[in-house]
């Protein structure tokens, strides 16, 4: 399938050239990390969507993307899902893609209300894309792929996670798990790649396994990496450069405490100005990887 204008992985390509920047600050809203008057001054919900929405402004323009991570938003309930809607609006409407991080994965009619409430435009959210959890197999995430066809939408499968017990189940063995489903990542990509050689079946790869990056490069050339672990979990600049392809696309490098909060559990009084400042430090760090 030839690429059009509208598929994610060439608005994903020439956003990262736009900024020069080939990263994502995560959306993560930590109740117990929130600014004092927020937290104590509003209903959670609330709290977390304004938190996010004065993020979003503060990294615009700095950044290409940004990664709502579903788990603090449901954990508040309807209003919580409601501020989720509201902070995807708010993203878009800042011109950045919005990749949400639900993990999500299932089989049947499941998975495809999980492809229509994440990704379709007529839908609650209307992501650019999403991340999946493919362990039922390649038919838990063929809804997602449709979305992908028809939508210009875009996936990341989980293959490399940056979690220290991820390595007995992904890569322990003589034929590790996550080479296969590595494989499977790339074949779908690769068939859909679009003007930049690069396709909308995207994988997580860890910035914390700096051995395995070439690796992962190699066994998928054809797909984006959306890559967590850097800063706060470890990983630094030398063990993702193996990630990127020659021309500095095809890896999305993910910065979420970093950016958000200050070191430690120190204030943050201008914390608006305090995530601005991060999220331009953290640009500046990964600027030489990319494009």
């Amino acid at each position: 399938m030839s690429g059009t204008p509208s598929s994610f992985p060439d608005r994903l390509a020439a956003a990262v050239r736009q900024t020069g920047v080939p990263a994502c600050v995560g959306l993560d809203p930590h109740p117990e990390r929130l600014p004092e008057h927020l937290a104590h001054g509003l209903h959670p919900a609330d709290a977390a969507r304004a938190f996010c929405l004065d993020a979003i402004e503060a990294v615009a323009g700095v950044v290409p993307a940004v990664k709502p991570q579903v788990a603090f938003f449901e954990a508040l309930g309807s209003p919580g899902l409601a501020a989720l809607e509201a902070v995807v609006r708010g993203a878009r409407d800042a011109g950045l893609l919005v990749i949400l991080d639900a993990k999500r994965g299932d089989i049947g009619s499941t998975a495809e209300a999980y492809a229509r409430g994440t990704l379709d435009d007529a839908g609650p959210l209307g992501c650019d894309a999403v991340t999946l959890s493919p362990y039922l197999g390649p038919e838990s995430l063929t809804p997602f792929l449709a979305r992908c066809d028809r939508e210009g939408k875009g996936v990341f499968v989980l293959v490399r996670t940056s979690n220290p017990g991820a390595e007995a189940w992904q890569v322990a063995g003589p034929d590790p798990v996550a080479d296969r489903i590595g494989s499977w990542v790339e074949a779908e990509s690769a068939r859909r790649a679009g003007d930049h050689g690069l396709g909308p079946v995207g994988a997580v790869i860890a910035a914390t396994v700096p051995a395995e990056a070439a690796h992962w490069r190699a066994l998928m050339p054809h797909s984006w990496f959306l890559v967590p672990g850097f800063g706060a979990q470890g990983g630094g600049v030398e063990d993702v450069r193996a990630l990127f392809r020659d021309d500095g696309l095809g890896a999305l490098i993910v910065s979420a405490r970093g950016v958000l909060f200050p070191p430690g559990r120190t204030a943050d009084p201008d914390w608006k100005k305090g995530i601005a400042i991060r999220a331009r430090g953290f640009a500046q760090q990964v600027a030489s990887l990319g494009p």
